[in-house]
């Protein structure tokens, strides 16, 4: 039986940053991951990096955050239209030297890449082809077993395993939220460097071209996000294919703009907080997609669960130089209350979002309305623009433990 420190289970973005974060507070640490080395996972998914978590990273990792920004696309022009017709436009300026970008947009294989070089290089131990099947927790410590028969001991487990965590499910935490029916389709399109799209983030209420629906333009580097907001009555396979995707497509860009289609997919929005992010006995530690689910409003999800793995590595490292079981459960405690808090108040917003990229009757009225108006009241393209990200969650932590937007 091994016995590292630390476990970390899921070597995602979350489980990724958790274990860095660790070792950057000299954390002995393990993370087991149930794929093999060399995994190839399709497609862009989570593309924004946001300026707060390429701190928390570089924090984590010195250079890590900066090679991240480097890496990725930072477009400088947002543009919001009605039924084809434009209603806000702004050029930011370009980002200051030596400093941070507010965000950078590449996608979440490339973000994997440099967040495992980083690991690699802080020696952290990755087990692959560890596939977790139990976790057992009590007030001394964990004890996880692994498909191929292994087991591991640690004095605490950090699930970061995605939405259907093994250590969720088997400290009996359960999940809460509602269940959403829309679903949408997102295709990667590859572009070449100048290529225009490649410049602004563009997104259509009610597209002239595709019958009324919604539509999102997000470049990366290296190509394209297209995401469509679908009816009830939409066929995922005739949308979601790419020889369906393809045909769309055409009216939506330029065909000369557009290389070839490298990803096509349907989902359907989920919106879940896990009901606690620790166990009974505060040594099994919830982050990322295992304590809860967003839809893709605002760049939440990866986000928060860079956010997610800097507080609970902060409460462990806190957790090993306190005095008494009692102070080290507190630690663990208020790591679990503040990150809670936080998915709360993401889930909140995400749900006001919902609400206003599928509104009733009087919903559909105002968007109406501030395009109508938005010519002579500026302010109603401004509200149109906003409308579909939320608002920022506030602070990680705000007992100081660390701070970030989500």
């Amino acid at each position: 039986m091994a016995a590292p420190t630390v476990l970390v289970i899921g070597a995602g973005p979350a489980g990724l940053a958790a274990a860095l974060s660790l070792r950057a507070r000299g954390v002995a640490v393990t993370l087991l991951e149930a794929e093999e080395q060399g995994r190839v996972r399709p497609g862009s998914r989570a593309l924004f990096v946001h300026r707060d978590s390429l701190r928390l990273l570089e924090a984590a990792s010195p250079g890590l955050g900066t090679a991240i920004a480097r890496y990725g696309l930072v477009w400088r022009v947002r543009r919001t239209l009605y039924r084809g017709r434009q209603l806000f436009e702004r050029t930011y300026p370009e980002p200051l030297l030596g400093r941070m970008p507010a965000f950078t947009s590449l996608r979440q294989v490339d973000t994997e890449r440099f967040l495992l070089q980083a690991c690699t290089a802080a020696e952290v131990q990755i087990v692959w082809g560890s596939r977790v099947e139990s976790v057992s927790a009590s007030s001394e410590g964990v004890t996880v077993r692994a498909a191929d028969g292994s087991r591991w001991s640690a004095a605490y487990v950090i699930g970061a395993d995605g939405a259907r965590s093994t250590a969720r499910r088997a400290t009996g935490i359960a999940v809460s939220g509602p269940p959403v029916d829309a679903f949408h389709v997102v295709i990667d399109v590859e572009a070449d460097e100048g290529s225009p799209l490649l410049r602004e983030r563009t997104f259509h209420y009610r597209h002239p071209g595709l019958g009324g629906r919604n539509v999102l333009l997000v470049p990366f580097t290296g190509g394209f996000q297209v995401d469509v907001q679908c009816r009830p009555d939409d066929s995922p396979a005739d949308w979601g294919s790419e020889e369906g995707a393809r045909r769309w497509l055409r009216l939506v860009v330029d065909d000369s703009d557009a290389g070839p289609i490298r990803w096509a997919s349907t989902y359907r929005f989920l919106r879940v907080v896990a009901d606690q992010f620790t166990d009974v006995h505060r040594r099994v530690l919830l982050i990322g997609e295992a304590a809860h689910l967003f839809p893709p409003f605002g760049a939440r999800g990866m986000n928060s669960g860079f956010a997610d793995a800097a507080v609970a590595a902060s409460a462990v490292a806190e957790a090993f130089r306190a005095g008494t079981e009692r102070e080290r459960a507190a630690l663990i405690g208020r790591f679990a209350e503040v990150r809670h808090g936080a998915a709360l108040r993401n889930a909140a917003a995400t749900e006001r979002v919902l609400a206003h990229l599928m509104p009733g009757p009087g919903g559909r009225i105002r968007q109406a309305a501030a395009a109508v108006l938005n010519p002579v009241l500026p302010a109603c393209g401004r509200w149109m623009e906003s409308a579909p990200y939320g608002a920022a969650a506030g602070p990680a932590d705000p007992s100081g433990m660390t701070r970030g937007r989500y």
